[in-house]
Parts: C-alpha cells; sequence; structure tokens
C-alpha cells in the first residue's frame, strides 16, 4: 500500500485539508478572477506558502478559513448586485434603449468600506502602523494625470490631492515631522504620530509618465481601501486637535492651487476662534462673579480687541498659542518647533514649492512664494533667506541669506542650523545624507556627517573627543571584539594604541615626579628614552600575538558549543560582516583617490 494512499471517502488530513488553490476558491466563491482579487485586496487576504504543496509548485494557495471568510462576507453580495446590475444596463443598451439605461445608471446599487476599515484594524495604532503604504500610493495617484482607458478619473485625482493635502497639514501644524530625504524616485518624509514612526515617499513634482506594463485595476482597488483608510485617520486626528473635518477651504487659494496654504489659514482660524471662546468663557465667568457689571457692549468690544484681521500673513499668532499651549508637547516636537523660528522663506519659481511649504511650517518657519494669494511679496524686508536654485538675475537683497533648496533639508535632519556658505547658489553643494542610514552600524562615517556631528555638539555645548580617539580608546578592545563591534585588525590598532596612551601617561607622570625631586630634564629625557624603547618592544613582542590569541580562542571555543543549524547562522553572518568590510575599504580608497586628485589639480 503507498504510504500516502487516503480510502474513499475518508477525511482529508494535513496540507490537503488546510489549503486550497486559487482556482479552486474561485469556483468554490462562484466569482470571476477580477472579483476575487479585487475581495482579497479589500480583506486583506493573501497567498499562502504551505510547506507541502499538493497540487504542485505552479499553484498559489490560500488558507480555507480565509476563503470561507469570504464566502461570508456581506461584500461578495453587494458585488453580485452590481454584476447583475451592469447586465441589465448592457442590455437596454444593445436594444437602444438609452433612457432605460440612464435611469438605470441613476439607481446602480454602491457600497462603502466603512465596516471592512473598523473590521480590519480595532484600534487606531493599528491603522497607524498600516499607513506607510497607504500615504505612498495616495501621493502618487496625487501626481499622477487623469487616463481614460486606464479609468483613472479627475475624481480620484483631485481627491487623492485633497486627503495628501489634509495629512499634511496635520503634519505641519503639530510639529510632528523627523526626517526628510530627497532621492532619484521622489522625497522621503518620516512622522512620529502617537509614538508610530510612519514613512512614506512622495513623487518629485514633474511630469509623469504613465507605464503601460503595470495593471492599474489592481492599483485602483488598493486605491480604493486607502483612500477610505486615510479619510478615517485624517477624521480622527483633525478631531484629536479640535479641528472640523473636512475643512472648508477658501475658493480662491484653491483655484490658485494653494490649497497646503488654505490649509495652514483654516488652522488659524480655527485657533482664533478656539481662543475667543475661552476668552469669552472666562469673561463670562468673571462678569457673573462681579454681579454682572460688563455690560453687554463692553464684553464686545473686548472680543473685538482680540480678534485679528484675516487677511494678516503669518503661521501662528499669539491666541493661536494660547489655544494650543495647553498641549504638552515632548522635547522632540519642541525641538522642532523652533528650528526656523523668527524665520521667513521666501521661494524662488524654480524649487519644489509644495514639499518647502510642507516642511518649512513644519519646523516653526514662516513661507511664501512667488504668485497670487502669497503671504508677502518678495520685496518684504523682513525675509531672512530666499530659496534659490538658479543663478541671480536682477535685485539682490543685502538683508537676506540666498541659499539653495537642499540647505533647509540638511537643517532639518541635522536639526541646527547649517552654516550657509557651503550652500551659496552656484556653488556645488555638500553631500546630500540619508537620515535613515545609520553610519556607525554600517562602519562607515562621511566626512560631513562628522561636520554636522561636530557642529550639533557645539550648538549643544557638548566636548567630543580628538578626531584620532574614538570608542575603542576608551573601551576594552577584546570585548568590542568579541560583541561584534569591530574588526580583528582594528582591535590590534586600537590595543596598541591604548598601550601606547598608558605609557606616554605613566612616562609623565614619572618626569613628573623626577622634576619635584629636583632632577635636571636632560637626564630625565634620556632616561626615558631607554625605557619607552625597551617597553616597546617588549610590548610589540608580548600583547599583538596574546590578543590574536585570545580572540581565536573566543570564536573556536563558541563555535564548538554550537549545533550545526546555528553554526551556518553564525557563518552566514560573519560573510555579511566580511562583505560589509569591503564594502567600507572600497569607499575609503574612493575617498583617498579623490583627495589625491584634488591635491593633484
Amino acid at each position: 500500500m503507498p504510504k500516502h494512499y487516503r480510502p474513499p471517502g475518508k477525511k482529508k488530513e494535513g496540507n490537503a485539508a488546510r489549503y486550497i488553490t486559487r482556482s479552486q476558491a474561485v469556483k468554490q466563491l462562484q466569482v470571476s478572477l477580477p472579483v476575487f482579487r479585487r475581495l482579497c485586496i479589500l480583506k486583506g487576504i493573501f497567498p499562502r506558502e504551505p510547506k507541502k504543496k499538493v497540487k504542485g509548485n505552479h499553484h498559489t494557495y490560500y488558507h480555507v478559513k480565509d476563503i470561507m471568510f469570504l464566502k461570508h462576507e456581506p461584500l461578495l453580495e453587494k458585488l453580485r448586485d452590481i454584476r447583475a446590475y451592469d447586465k441589465k444596463v448592457k442590455k437596454a443598451l444593445s436594444k437602444k434603449n438609452r433612457d432605460l439605461a440612464e435611469r438605470l445608471l441613476t439607481r446602480k446599487p454602491t457600497y462603502t468600506l466603512d465596516r471592512l476599515i473598523r473590521e480590519r484594524y480595532p484600534s487606531f495604532i493599528d491603522a497607524l502602523r498600516d499607513l506607510d503604504d497607504c500615504l505612498t500610493m495616495v501621493h502618487l495617484f496625487a501626481a499622477l494625470p487623469a487616463i481614460e482607458r486606464e479609468k483613472i478619473e479627475v475624481k480620484c485625482i483631485h481627491n487623492c490631492r485633497r486627503l495628501s493635502h489634509e495629512w499634511q497639514a496635520y503634519i505641519s501644524r503639530t510639529h510632528k515631522l523627523r526626517k526628510t530625504f530627497i532621492s532619484v524616485k521622489g522625497i522621503y518624509y518620516q512622522a512620529e504620530v502617537e509614538g508610530q514612526k510612519i514613512t512614506w515617499l512622495t513623487p518629485h513634482a514633474l511630469q509623469q509618465v504613465v507605464p503601460e506594463d503595470v495593471d492599474y485595476n489592481i492599483m485602483l482597488t488598493f486605491l480604493e481601501f486607502y483612500e477610505t483608510l486615510l479619510a478615517f485617520v485624517n477624521f480622527k486626528l483633525y478631531h484629536s486637535i479640535n479641528m472640523k473635518y473636512p475643512p472648508i477651504l477658501d475658493p480662491r487659494l484653491e483655484a490658485l492651487a494653494a490649497d497646503l496654504y488654505a490649509l495652514s489659514r483654516v488652522f488659524d482660524a480655527n485657533g482664533r476662534a478656539t481662543a475667543l471662546e475661552s476668552y469669552t468663557g472666562s469673561q463670562e465667568a468673571e462678569s457673573q462673579l462681579k454681579g454682572n457689571e460688563l455690560g453687554e457692549s463692553e464684553l464686545r468690544l473686548a472680543q473685538l480687541q482680540y480678534q485679528l484681521p484675516s487677511n494678516e500673513p503669518g503661521a501662528l499668532m499669539h491666541l493661536v498659542e494660547d489655544a494650543s499651549g495647553e498641549d504638552e508637547d515632548d522635547e522632540e516636537t519642541k525641538e522642532c518647533k523652533s528650528l526656523f523660528k523668527n524665520m521667513k522663506f521666501f521661494l524662488s519659481r524654480e524649487v519644489p514649492r509644495e514639499s518647502l511649504l510642507f516642511v518649512i511650517p513644519a519646523f516653526g518657519g514662516v513661507a511664501s512664494w512667488e504668485g497670487e494669494g502669497a503671504p508677502f511679496n518678495e520685496s518684504d524686508q523682513s525675509i531672512t533667506h530666499q530659496i534659490v536654485d538658479r543663478p541671480l538675475q536682477g535685485r539682490r537683497f543685502l538683508s537676506r541669506e540666498y541659499v539653495q533648496p537642499q540647505w533647509v533639508y540638511d537643517c532639518v535632519n541635522a536639526r541646527i542650523i547649517l552654516p550657509v556658505e557651503n550652500y551659496i547658489v552656484g556653488r556645488v553643494p555638500p553631500p546630500h545624507l540619508s537620515p535613515f542610514v545609520d553610519n556607525e552600524a554600517e562602519g562607515y562615517v562621511p566626512e560631513y556627517a562628522e561636520t554636522i556631528r561636530r557642529l550639533q555638539a557645539a550648538a549643544r555645548k557638548e566636548v567630543l573627543p580628538m578626531p584620532g580617539v574614538g570608542e575603542e580608546d576608551l573601551d576594552d578592545p577584546r570585548k568590542l571584539l568579541v560583541e561584534g563591534i569591530i574588526s580583528r585588525t582594528e582591535a590590534i590598532e586600537a590595543a596598541e594604541k591604548k598601550k601606547k596612551m598608558s605609557a606616554l601617561e605613566k612616562q609623565y607622570h614619572e618626569e613628573l615626579k623626577k622634576e619635584l625631586q629636583g632632577f635636571q630634564f636632560s637626564s630625565i629625557l634620556n632616561a626615558n628614552k631607554q625605557n619607552t624603547t625597551e617597553d616597546r618592544e617588549a610590548h610589540e613582542e608580548e600583547s599583538v600575538p596574546d590578543l590574536q590569541q585570545e580572540v581565536a580562542d573566543a570564536a573556536n571555543m563558541s563555535k564548538v558549543v554550537m549545533s550545526r543549524r546555528r553554526r551556518k547562522i553564525y557563518e552566514a553572518i560573519e560573510i555579511g560582516k566580511q562583505a560589509k568590510r569591503a564594502r567600507v575599504d572600497l569607499l575609503k580608497e574612493r575617498k583617498k583617490k579623490i583627495e589625491a586628485t584634488r591635491k593633484s589639480d
């Protein structure tokens, strides 16, 4: 009898009972393949990889419980109704009964995804954790053109643009932005909302080329779900800061494509209204305590004194600060809030306006641009920085700095105001370093990263070690080597350096003692030379081989104790470390070649 023989009529067991192929699932649900894909995307069901594929390796497998989950989904019945209704419309058009077809289209059944959002994300933190792909997709479609053949409608593009601007306005208003990075793909942002780090990518503001080898039906299904999710998240976030959602924008600014600035105006107006309400409430309480001494006319006069003109430029006024002062911000938010404080920026036409209008107010600055609807003009004498990305032509103001856009992003990542000399218009700027890369973990610290670190220490009034002295000079190199922080050659060099430093310290103390005893400096110097040469030879003979032997013994002992599986994992880790060291050595060699060519030139 074969090993896997199953008598007829017996119940299936194992993987054959737990997993089902895609064709079997489609047949069981009695839907077409596009509808099945749509259901899986909206419900969050994905294919599985069983250990043993019963039907073969060329099939896609799903868990039986997931398919049963889809079988009892109310949305499945709604999609079936829509399909039957589309057949009625098609039948009316084929009979050339256009009136009936138009009546049927006005009564076409629809569905919402609100229940699915609440089902997939029981808590708000769950929704924030799954927001990275959502924001990237929404920002991508906000920059795409409307194409009828791919079913990308104008209404969908406008909705994505509105949702993305509402999200950016909240992040900018609450100063939750933490990191930015400009790459070839686009601009990366990272924000921290309720303790969750959210990273998304926005495309550059260029004419987008739509490729033809992409299945836009699947992308539009994802977008349909993500639009509903982001609307839920924006609703919750806006209500957390006492804002009505959706906000009503100024139609003039909306027509000028200044949606982000219009949303900031809405935030400011809401802050003024909140402050006025609180002020009115306090005045009423005081009037009741004093026996209604203040009349109605005096109360109105007091309210008018605290009102501000609606067309006054500026991001936040003192009433808004009073209204939002009750919320306790953490240290990082306070630092981000005051980075560009008391600074006014003017953006030229050639710079990425939408990105800078998002980044600069998020760190406490005020920005304007060239065109209608701008809060202030280029001739304003209070402007401190003008962002320019091409050679200057015409009038220059001596009271402001002319810098390239990279200066803003580098200041945001460094959290300090960097010197503007390296970012002057016409000069090649320093390398734009990614804040998402841990230089210490990679084993290579770029030169400009070291410069920024020293500027940060100077701003915080910290004292850093000398450039030649590192962590390995302070800690035990053997311990660092065993932990895998440094390599073997670096550990040997650190041990030698540490012994030299201890020998020099010992020599200094001996010289100091002899000077106190009355010895001459020349005799002390000759004696110390002999002692140091003898000590150096002894250290070279003894210390370095001992360190190598100890490291080798520790590695061998750890390998002996390991099982075969863990030994293979350890060897794979060592191979990865060697590849990282080779990559670092290659970068150092390139740096030496560049410096040599600069010196020769």
